[in-house]
């Protein structure tokens, strides 16, 4: 199966001024409702990650659950839940972080990744490129290695690639759209 970048953009819904004014929505969600579509891009991942050193994936919520799955199955490696925060029962590490529309936090359970490990990022998006870094702390935190942030969109004029790439984290993602 060949990744085809022109199919998968086809499939993806822009809505400008979402949620708010200068902004525009990148809705994957028809992306993951074709069937088709949803093999190509989990296909390019796994292609991608087949041989590389990694034992985990850290899939972020909520969006990056269904592919982050795929992908973890398909390698047969086990999945990092990164949730909002109040999500997850038992210990869990937390970290904030700023979004041009205010504060966040993300929480992952504690243990669930250690000393030697080396865990991939997985979200549907990288905008300002906040949620990944907090989630890199928080593995960071765990005593693991992360391998690299990966995501089906990158929206460059955001900045988060660059973000991530200042903080050592390599990235990767199949696509780009330009403006906010």
């Amino acid at each position: 199966m060949r990744f085809d970048q022109i199919t998968l953009k086809n499939l993806i819904t822009s809505y400008p001024d979402w949620p708010e004014a200068g902004v525009t929505f990148r809705d994957l969600t028809p992306l993951f409702n074709d069937n088709r579509a949803l093999h190509l891009c989990a296909h390019a991942f796994v292609e991608r990650y087949l041989e590389a050193d990694i034992t985990h994936v850290a899939a972020l919520e909520a969006r990056g659950f269904i592919l982050g799955s795929i992908i973890a199955y398909q390698l047969n490696l086990p999945i990092i839940l990164v949730r909002k925060s109040g999500k997850l029962p038992g210990q869990v590490a937390c970290e904030r972080f700023m979004l041009p529309h205010g504060e966040r936090s993300l929480e992952l359970q504690k243990g669930c990744c250690g000393d030697g490990d080396r865990v991939l990022i997985f979200d549907d998006l990288i905008a300002t490129g906040g949620s990944a870094l907090a989630a890199s702390t928080l593995i960071q935190s765990q005593g693991a290695q992360v391998t690299e942030a990966a995501a089906v969109v990158d929206l460059p004029d955001m900045g988060g690639v660059d973000l991530l790439g200042e903080a050592n984290i390599p990235t990767f993602t199949l696509l780009a759209y330009e403006g906010k």
